[in-house]
């Protein structure tokens, strides 16, 4: 089997400070929210990231998340004054006034994070300029009746949201990689000082192992140099074989994806993600700097979506066209009924290994 990297047309990253500016959106609603005159320009998703990135520079304080409005094509940018508006607009994005500043949310996101219960998820959705927690199916009784009080008594800044399936990593057992009786995919793939590497999951080689191979019991083709989890959700494995790496994601279809380079997600952007387990999928960015909660442990700063996933598709690139985006963390659901699907930035991973894509 060709041992593929993963391509960044299909990852789109939308850089660290637009992460701070572009909250998690998790719904089409407009609680707490009033819509000023639109005076946008036509963007596409990856420009509309870049703008995210500069404008959360320039307004500090006057913004409150920012999210891709994918069928208008514009940057649309929460404002808390008339002031930001105008400097929103002149930008080229669409203003929009809302009641909860971005360090409101954050400080009503850090109090829920306490004594968090397994299975629930934080996020700052900036459509509805709230913080949306989520409850998987595992909780209930008396930890579900503490949590809706815990949402209540934060007057307004957040809303409880249930998901039907259970939240957990998703190592089984991109393309297949194996450790032990694990599997996982390969992610990207990068170099460091020269040599080549691959990024993948970091539960796949803190709950599986440190050597991978291309086939289960096969000869190793790569060790772990580095990985977290929980905490983040990354790893960094060095060739140690002598095998093909080139930049690009496995479309499954008998094509491949070119990847050139990493970028920051963008709320509301068509992605795509390829595995092991369920191939390709695509879906749209939910949210952003999302904090999960794994039996495992909290994993924080994590790109939600929609796009499916399975058991065995843990460390797989998400990608839009060329860009990296992403590598798959964990979720809930599966590709028959859907879910949600968590993965952890690639530009924070490439930053913290000083790895770049080819």
């Amino acid at each position: 089997m060709r041992y593929r990297a993963i391509s960044k047309s299909r990852y789109a990253i939308a850089g660290a400070g637009a992460a701070a500016l572009i909250a998690g959106s998790l719904t089409l609603a407009t609680a707490n929210a009033s819509t000023s005159e639109p005076t946008a320009d036509t963007l596409s998703s990856a420009a509309a990231s870049e703008l995210a990135g500069t404008l959360v520079q320039d307004l500090k304080g006057g913004a409150a998340g920012a999210y891709y409005d994918a069928e208008a094509k514009e940057l649309v940018v929460n404002v808390v004054s008339d002031e930001a508006a105008e400097q929103a607009e002149a930008a080229g994005a669409r203003a929009r006034t809302v009641d909860h500043t971005t360090k409101q949310l954050a400080a009503a996101k850090a109090d829920l994070a306490r004594d968090a219960v397994a299975g629930t998820s934080r996020a700052l959705d900036p459509v509805t300029n709230q913080v949306v927690v989520t409850a998987d199916s595992t909780v209930r009784g008396a930890a579900l009746a503490e949590l809706k009080k815990e949402v209540a008594a934060q007057d307004g800044k957040a809303v409880l949201k249930r998901s039907e399936g259970t939240f957990r990593p998703y190592i089984a057992g991109g393309d297949a990689i194996y450790t032990g009786g694990s599997r996982c995919s390969l992610g990207f793939n990068v170099t460091k000082g020269g040599e080549p590497y691959f990024l993948t999951a970091g539960h796949c080689v803190e709950l599986g192992g440190s050597s991978w191979s291309e086939t289960s019991g096969g000869p190793v083709i790569g060790e772990a140099e580095g990985a977290t989890f929980p905490g983040s959700d990354r790893a960094l494995v060095k060739y140690v074989a002598d095998i093909d790496h080139p930049s690009e994601v496995d479309l499954y279809d008998g094509s491949a994806q070119e990847i050139t380079g990493a970028r920051e997600a963008t709320v509301g952007e068509t992605v795509q993600r390829s595995g092991s387990t369920t191939q390709l999928h695509d879906g749209t960015v939910i949210a952003l700097d999302v904090s999960v909660t794994y039996p495992e442990g909290t994993v924080d700063g994590l790109i939600q979506t929609d796009v499916c996933a399975e058991p065995g598709d843990s460390g797989g690139a998400l990608f839009a066209g060329s860009d990296a985006i992403g590598l798959t963390s964990g979720g809930s659901g599966d590709c028959t009924n859907g879910g949600e699907t968590f993965f952890e930035p690639v530009v924070a991973a490439l930053d913290e290994y000083g790895a770049t894509i080819p």
